[in-house]
């Protein structure tokens, strides 16, 4: 990967991973709508693997493999959340879901069931239903919110920084921490959703055949885990779940 000088070989890792960046990209859509174009993720996807290279080149010290997937993943992340393909009325119908969820777990002191949720919303079971199918790849752009504030991940904010504020770790770990609390205390069937899908990376299809449910009812399953974990989550932080774009805001010097 490094020419006769030395240097990384930028063109040598463009070849030689642009198959990885097509992986991504179609692990991805297995988890988008139909109206997203695969193209636009690998288009970005490669504007995230250039972005990795030239940042490796400053002494990030990591494997490169590694990093660049997280620079081609949140690079297609990033154009997703930029052309902001779920409508609006959909957004704010999850909104709701999550607020529904966060209400009915502090007043009854447990996950709330489907029914409960969709009585909550004044909805029929099947419409509530409806809504979670249509919430899929929703789950997908926001799920990476848990990770911070600001659009930059863990890993992205903390790789090779020397001076990494103690206070800003301790908070990461404490995010880290209630995530895992929150997913253990899910229900079973979509805990086993989220094991599925995320530890052993089976698609909707082939978790609807180990639970023997549709792949439709998986995606609703998912989607209702999400929708528990970000009100669980978020609420404890009191962070707001709304979309985020671009990089951290600098902080001001002392006594500004």
């Amino acid at each position: 990967m490094y020419d006769a000088e030395g240097n990384l070989d930028k063109d040598h890792l463009v070849e030689a991973y642009a198959p990885l960046v097509k992986r991504i990209a179609y692990h991805l859509m297995a988890k988008l709508p139909a109206s997203v174009d695969v193209d636009d993720l690998i288009q970005n996807g490669m504007m995230g693997l250039l972005d990795a290279i030239n940042r490796y080149e400053d002494g990030l010290g990591a494997q490169f493999e590694t990093y660049a997937v997280q620079r081609v993943r949140g690079a297609m992340l990033d154009g997703l959340r930029d052309s902001d393909w779920l409508p609006r009325s959909l957004r704010r119908d999850l909104r709701r879901i999550e607020d529904a969820v966060h209400r009915l777990e502090q007043q009854n002191g447990r996950q709330p069931t489907e029914t409960e949720l969709a009585a909550a919303l004044d909805l029929p079971l099947t419409e509530y239903q409806r809504l979670l199918q249509e919430a899929r790849g929703y789950q997908l752009v926001h799920f990476e919110d848990f990770t911070d504030g600001e659009g930059e991940d863990y890993f992205e904010r903390h790789l090779g920084v020397h001076e990494t504020n103690p206070a800003d770790l301790l908070e990461d770990a404490d995010l880290r921490a209630n995530l895992i609390l929150a997913i253990d205390d899910l229900p079973e069937r979509e805990k086993l959703v989220m094991a599925l899908y995320y530890d052993e990376e089976l698609n909707l299809r082939e978790i609807g055949e180990v639970l023997g449910v549709t792949e439709s009812r998986v995606c609703q399953l998912h989607s209702q885990a999400i929708a528990r974990l970000r009100a669980r989550v978020l609420g404890q932080h009191g962070a707001a779940p709304a979309a985020r774009r671009g990089r951290p805001p600098k902080k001001p010097a002392a006594g500004q």
